[in-house]
């Protein structure tokens, strides 16, 4: 992970998205025969998933957990004033809303988990947080069905250090089901080609209402 070719692909793959061999290369700047090198070292190493339709090879973040490893590693860099440019961390679009694998980060998302924090809805246990009763209700009334989360192998809570903010907001599976709540009530969509999650008026107006702090 700390070869800058590879450093720049993981980086790109953040968004959730499967990108090609040749979007990669393009990203970090290099020749697809060494695009390929370094995707074949990720790959060994069980960081990225690859996936074959046609004659088209995709690649993605194995799981999760190399997602949040990934956005921790990015706070630490952040902290210790290690700053990519390509990474974005002083787009304000980016520090605002953004995707972090599959859940919601940047200003929105801390705000987030901070209001479930402050209302009681998360408590937390150990090193990650746990949804408390009044979580439940609060998550049910907003229209996210709880049952198939809780029966699914990923962790329902999941605390991710936010690397621009540099405080915690929401992964595992009710982050990622929060993030498609607010897409599906027409509150935010993600910007095309970008990690970054747009609110609308309405939206943003919406979720301050829901999660104040």
């Amino acid at each position: 992970m700390g070869d800058p070719v590879r450093a720049t692909m993981l980086t790109a793959l953040m968004g959730g998205k499967a990108l090609t061999p040749s979007e990669l290369a393009a990203t970090a700047g290099v020749t697809a025969q060494t695009a390929s090198f370094h995707l074949g070292k990720l790959a060994a190493a069980g960081l990225l998933r690859q996936r074959k339709q046609g004659r088209h090879r995709y690649f993605s973040l194995a799981d999760d957990d190399v997602g949040g490893v990934l956005e921790a590693v990015m706070g630490l860099a952040a902290k210790r004033g290690h700053r990519q440019i390509r990474t974005g961390p002083n787009d304000p679009a980016l520090r605002n809303a953004r995707v972090c694998y599959n859940h919601l980060a940047g200003a929105f998302g801390v705000r987030m988990f901070d209001s479930l924090v402050a209302r009681n809805y998360l408590a937390w246990a150990a090193e990650n947080p746990e949804l408390t009763g009044a979580g439940r209700s609060f998550v049910s009334s907003f229209g996210i069905a709880l049952e198939p989360l809780a029966t699914s192998r990923r962790p329902l809570c999941k605390a991710c250090l936010d690397w621009s903010a540099r405080r915690s907001h929401l992964a595992g599976g009710l982050g990622t089901a929060f993030l498609d709540r607010f897409y599906d009530l027409g509150w935010a969509k993600r910007r095309r080609g970008s990690r970054v999650v747009e609110f609308s008026p309405a939206g943003e107006a919406g979720f301050l209402r829901q999660f104040a702090v």
